[in-house]
């Protein structure tokens, strides 16, 4: 579904003088999905990625298609749950990280029901 884009960017400093007029249309999953048969959405639930500004109840765009690398926010499978984390590596040991200091450092781990799942692409939230 396409929706109005106006052309003008809004400032986020001083005001600008607003143009009467819409560009053109936009459409968000060509925006925001890159890898149509790979991506998902998933509902944030918690509070360890506030830190990275994801917040509980946030719509997270997924793309399983993405090469998880240190770096990235990814969604994880650990002991059969989804996990949400910052994926570092430390003396060849792959780590996920929480922005969140309440949160300890989990280790990803050799068993078959650890593993990386995807690559957080985009957050959605209200304000």
């Amino acid at each position: 579904m396409a929706l109005p884009l106006a052309a003008e960017a809004v400032a986020a400093g001083f005001p600008s003088p607003a143009d009467d007029y819409m560009e053109a249309a936009i459409d968000l999953n060509e925006v925001l999905i890159r890898h149509p048969s790979s991506t998902f959405f998933l509902r944030v639930s918690g509070d360890s990625m506030i830190g990275a500004g994801i917040h509980h109840g946030d719509l997270l765009i997924v793309d399983r298609s993405l090469e998880p690398r240190p770096g990235r926010i990814v969604v994880a499978v650990l002991e059969g749950a989804f996990t949400l984390k910052r994926l570092v590596c430390q003396q060849g040991r792959w780590l996920l990280e929480a922005a969140h200091p309440a949160y300890p450092l989990l280790e990803l781990g050799a068993a078959d029901d650890d593993r990386l799942w995807g690559v957080a692409i985009h957050v959605i939230h209200p304000l």
